[in-house]
């Protein structure tokens, strides 16, 4: 059904409809905004966006996974200094558990100083996207 808790199956839930999570919580109650998720990035050989991230969680057999990398890829090409990452959470296992990702995909929107400000499961719209773009660059 699309979890990331690395059995394999993470074939999404295909309903193509995003949930949002713009409170700053995982989910947990436990608040990430205050973590710099920058140095996290560069550990697994990336590069954060000078503005903002779209971090993205996806497994191998998920189908709203490509749908989502795509419209993410879009996005970090149109809006300068926004840098999309994507991750193989069934590799990343430890880090998946750390941030509370409950399925695939799962995008995680982060300021300039590697903050999360947005976290949206499901594939998501792309003026969804722009929008939450929008909102990270203005903090």
């Amino acid at each position: 059904d699309g979890n990331a808790n690395g059995n394999g199956n993470g074939n999404g839930n295909g309903n193509g409809n995003a949930s949002a999570n713009g409170d700053g919580k995982n989910g947990n109650g436990k608040n990430e905004t205050a973590d710099d998720l920058r140095p996290l990035i560069h550990h697994l050989g990336a590069t954060p966006g000078e503005r903002a991230t779209l971090l993205q969680f996806s497994s191998a057999f998920c189908a709203p996974c490509r749908a989502t990398r795509r419209i993410l890829a879009d996005v970090s090409e149109l809006v300068p200094g926004v840098a999309h990452v994507e991750v193989d959470a069934e590799a990343q296992l430890a880090l998946v558990r750390r941030l509370n990702i409950r399925k695939t995909p799962t995008t995680l929107v982060l300021d300039a100083h590697g903050r999360e400000v947005k976290r949206a499961s499901g594939a998501p719209r792309k003026a969804d996207v722009i929008a939450a773009v929008g909102s990270a660059v203005a903090l």
